[in-house]
């Protein structure tokens, strides 16, 4: 078996800082565009809240676990997965919900929801489902990390800017309105810019790993969107609801993954890797689904 931890990326304190700048203008630019009623919003579309959460925050961390056991991946890549399931929905999602003729309000506020919730949910699901996979459990005993670290990292990066963005659209909304455009753009443009860099550094890394990274991605990836389309069909919601659940699903926020990753992991590659791979793959997979149920003349 090759020893995955022993890749460490071309990712330095510096791009570090930079990955968390564009995040946080990132989710600012995005909270933008929030609004009190977009997270008031699930209650009244209760049966789709609950399904919604519960897929996300309960059922991806779940299959998560099971598909471990059946694929036995690198304790590592397990790690990275596990991660990557704890991590809240990325904003991306919400876009791709509007081209794939989704319930887009339903997006935005599981998005935001989600986002809120990160500071408590992301490192309680971490630890609580890796803990149920003994390989990865082995290994995380290994890890001395402090959990309020974790809580604090997660709220300067990504429920701060959140909550400045949307207070920001309700008390200064003509100065919302001419950042929203411009910090929409320049935070995107930033972001593709440091992970195309990113990514021609450790081609190398890419290249020698692909093929493990590919499967296991693409079969996290699936499960993820697969579960969320059904345990909204289960739950007898339109399938307008199911294809937004099953891209909140199966859009994470992988950026996310990363910081914590190099901030907190010591740049484990394995998990690196994983993550890494997640933040291209899954915007592949959301927007080839977007392009199939976007062309369905009812929704």
């Amino acid at each position: 078996m090759q020893d995955y931890d022993l890749v460490r990326l071309n990712f330095s304190p510096g791009g570090l800082f930079v990955l968390n700048i564009c995040l946080g203008l990132i989710m600012y630019g995005v909270s933008l565009e929030l609004t009190i009623a977009d997270f008031t919003n699930l209650r009244k579309q209760p049966k789709a809240a609950i399904v919604g959460l519960f897929s996300q925050l309960v059922l991806l961390p779940a299959i998560t676990v099971g598909l471990l056991y059946i694929l036995k991946p690198h304790p590592g890549l397990a790690l990275g997965m596990i991660l990557v399931a704890a991590c809240p929905g990325g904003n991306m999602s919400n876009f791709i919900s509007l081209l794939a003729k989704g319930n887009v309000p339903l997006s935005i506020s599981l998005t935001a929801t989600t986002t809120v919730l990160a500071w408590f949910f992301t490192p309680f699901n971490f630890f609580f489902w890796g803990k149920l996979y003994s390989p990865a459990a082995d290994r995380l005993k290994e890890i001395s990390l402090n959990p309020v670290d974790v809580f604090l990292s997660i709220f300067l990066i990504l429920v701060l800017p959140l909550i400045l963005g949307a207070l920001t659209n309700r008390f200064l909304p003509k100065v919302a309105s001419s950042l929203k455009k411009p910090m929409r753009i320049g935070s995107t443009v930033l972001l593709g810019i440091f992970i195309l860099i990113a990514f021609v550094g450790n081609w190398k890394s890419f290249v020698e790993f692909g093929p493990i990274l590919f499967w296991l991605v693409l079969l996290h990836n699936g499960s993820a969107l697969t579960v969320g389309y059904f345990a909204s069909w289960i739950a007898g919601l339109a399938h307008k609801e199911r294809k937004t659940i099953s891209l909140e699903t199966g859009l994470q926020n992988s950026g996310l993954g990363l910081i914590l990753i190099f901030t907190f992991f010591q740049g484990i590659g394995s998990m690196a890797l994983i993550a890494a791979w997640w933040g291209v793959w899954h915007l592949i997979s959301g927007l080839l689904l977007a392009a199939i149920w976007g062309r369905e003349k009812t929704s």
